[in-house]
């Protein structure tokens, strides 16, 4: 089992930056792909950024493309998402996850393991 601790959601306004981090524990971390998926009240839950186990190769959707950057550290077991250029449709809770296989995840049905989210708030 994999235990996930999402940090550094808050509240920002339209156009500034927050650095979601997320620690993970209980397996060995750095062979998997890690990602970040969010939910926005009342939608279902979206897949935003992924990156390999080595952290060679990244993965964003359209959405957010150019603004958000996925990184890890392996040797602290830690994840980011910067994001950049926030927008109030940003808002959401960011889940941080953790892919099922060594392949980098395309989506949110390649993560097998969640931690508990963070929220980010981007007023307008």
């Amino acid at each position: 089992q994999v235990q996930l601790v999402e940090s550094g959601g808050g509240l920002v306004q339209d156009g500034g930056s927050l650095r979601l981090s997320c620690v993970a524990s209980g397996r060995t971390f750095r062979f998997y792909g890690m990602g970040w998926c969010r939910q926005a009240p009342g939608k279902e839950r979206e897949f935003v950024a992924a990156i390999s186990w080595s952290g060679d190769t990244t993965y964003y959707a359209d959405s957010v493309k150019g603004r958000f950057t996925i990184s890890r550290d392996n040797a602290k077991n830690t994840v980011y998402l910067q994001m950049n250029s926030l927008k109030p449709e940003d808002t959401a809770v960011y889940y941080c996850a953790v892919s099922r296989s060594a392949n980098l995840p395309r989506g949110e049905a390649d993560f097998g393991s969640w931690g508990q989210g963070t929220q980010v708030t981007v007023s307008s």
